[in-house]
């Protein structure tokens, strides 16, 4: 009525009717921002905490079925006898003859030119190449249960006849190598190691940041081996070389935390976890590459004629094999598993721009607090938005959402290496289809035979467990924690 008191319009009774938004996802004006209206100041509106209106749904993990896996010693002796097939493919490659040529015109008599390799080279990578299987008969040979006296002094007594045959060999070698080359070509004897141990060394005294104490599904050895601690030089260096033989094969287990504070430091120690053995594979994969495939080219004589594209394809070859090889042998569906259920309760933000979801409710992240999905949350004067069903990662830490990117997706990491493996092969057989010469054609169907085998691996692990993560959810082969 004109000169009446006004009462509210129809638009602003919905606003005043209807309850917050904040309400409803759950949050209080401690930990939130509140609601605004148009002139930008908040409505100060009373609202239990987020966990206690809306609990996240619990996070459920597919039991996948236990898979075969090459033992470790199995896997050291097919890995060695690979190795030593490329070392003979590169051989042929530089030392091959042309043998078939007429008789009243003889070129070489043998397919190689055999009074032109150096022995004690090829003794020497024998040696360096069985490093892993020979560390590994030992430590099985360690491992087993003796009851007879008689019986363990037969094995301490192998141990020793072994890892001195290793020696002898290695430093007969070594001698008659100082003595027919110049110093320049023994400098890439240990290239590989004194590149490697500098730049561990010093990657570990550049981390200051020790890891979490709490990580129990870790085993004792294991944890001492996580925690950094300040350590002079020839520690670093004997460290250095003992995880050149030591195999980490085993496989933390997962415990599902229900604390967000476990939930990170599991993250945490399962990243030092990881990336030890990625640093292993690239090691190992370099470092057999290196002395199978670029070794011997060091030592070849400047009047040897040798095809240098084809050697240099056998050593991205060789290298490409060998990392696919020690990624499926030291990260197995097992612990791709772990990796992924571990993700599953990280979750991850993503980062919204300023002045998006002005009108929505935002919050105060906090570190005790299981967010759910959509949440909106303000960390060092950034804007973030829930995105997994459980949310309990830093916004800000780019590890947390680098580790939720490569393991959300259980499947990943075996796509990668399937993509690879399947690449290399296939390139392998339309360089066999267009190849004219011996070699070529001997050295791509022996590589050939290998990759078929760890080709085979991952597909078989890749069928299964496409099978077994497509189970819907409720089914038997869920399991809800």
């Amino acid at each position: 009525m004109p000169g009446g008191r006004r009462g509210p319009s129809r638009q602003q009774l919905s606003r005043s009717a209807l309850p917050s938004l904040q309400t409803i996802v759950g949050g209080s004006c401690g930990n939130g921002t509140g609601m605004r209206n148009r002139n930008g100041s908040a409505i100060g509106l009373s609202a239990p905490p987020i966990t206690a209106l809306i609990t996240p749904e619990p996070v459920r993990h597919c039991r996948i079925p236990d898979l075969p896996t090459d033992g470790c010693l199995v896997f050291e002796l097919l890995f060695f006898i690979y190795l030593l097939m490329a070392l003979l493919v590169q051989y042929i490659n530089i030392y091959k003859t042309v043998w078939w040529f007429p008789y009243n015109h003889p070129a070489a008599s043998t397919s190689l030119s055999f009074h032109l390799i150096d022995y004690h080279l090829a003794a020497f990578i024998t040696i360096m190449l069985a490093r892993r299987l020979v560390w590994t008969l030992v430590s099985e040979a360690s491992q087993t249960s003796t009851t007879s006296i008689m019986w363990y002094t037969l094995l301490i007594v192998a141990r020793l006849v072994l890892l001195t045959l290793c020696g002898w060999v290695l430093c007969w070698t070594l001698v008659n190598l100082f003595r027919n080359h110049s110093v320049l070509n023994l400098l890439f004897l240990g290239y590989p190691f004194g590149v490697y141990v500098p730049l561990c060394c010093f990657h570990q005294e550049n981390r200051t940041q020790p890891l979490p104490a709490e990580c129990g599904f870790l085993l004792n050895d294991q944890l001492e081996t996580v925690m950094v601690r300040p350590k002079d030089f020839f520690t670093l260096l004997r460290e250095s070389f003992r995880e050149q033989f030591n195999n980490p094969t085993s496989i933390p287990a997962h415990t599902c935390p229900l604390s967000p504070d476990l939930i990170r430091n599991e993250v945490e120690c399962l990243k030092a976890d990881f990336n030890k053995r990625i640093k292993e594979v690239l090691f190992n994969s370099l470092f057999s590459a290196y002395y199978v495939a670029f070794l011997p080219l060091c030592f070849v004589k400047s009047t040897q004629y040798y095809d240098m594209r084809w050697s240099c394809e056998h050593l991205i070859m060789v290298w490409v094999n060998a990392f696919v090889m020690l990624m499926s042998q030291l990260l197995p569906p097992r612990y791709c598993d772990l990796l992924h259920k571990s993700a599953a309760h990280l979750g991850k933000w993503q980062k919204m721009e300023h002045g998006s979801y002005s009108n929505t409710p935002q919050h105060i992240w906090s570190e005790t607090t299981i967010w759910p999905q959509g949440v909106l949350v303000r960390h060092n004067r950034c804007l973030y938005k829930a995105v997994g069903p459980y949310n309990v990662a830093v916004p800000s830490d780019v590890s947390h959402a680098r580790f939720y990117f490569l393991f959300h997706k259980p499947l990943r990491i075996l796509n990668l290496l399937i993509l690879i493996e399947g690449s290399v092969v296939l390139y392998q057989l339309y360089s066999l289809l267009r190849s004219e010469k011996w070699n070529h054609i001997l050295s791509l169907a022996l590589i050939l035979f290998c990759n078929y085998y760890v080709l085979f691996k991952l597909l078989r692990d890749r069928i299964v467990l496409g099978k077994a993560y497509a189970y819907p959810l409720g089914t038997i082969g869920l399991k809800s924690h």
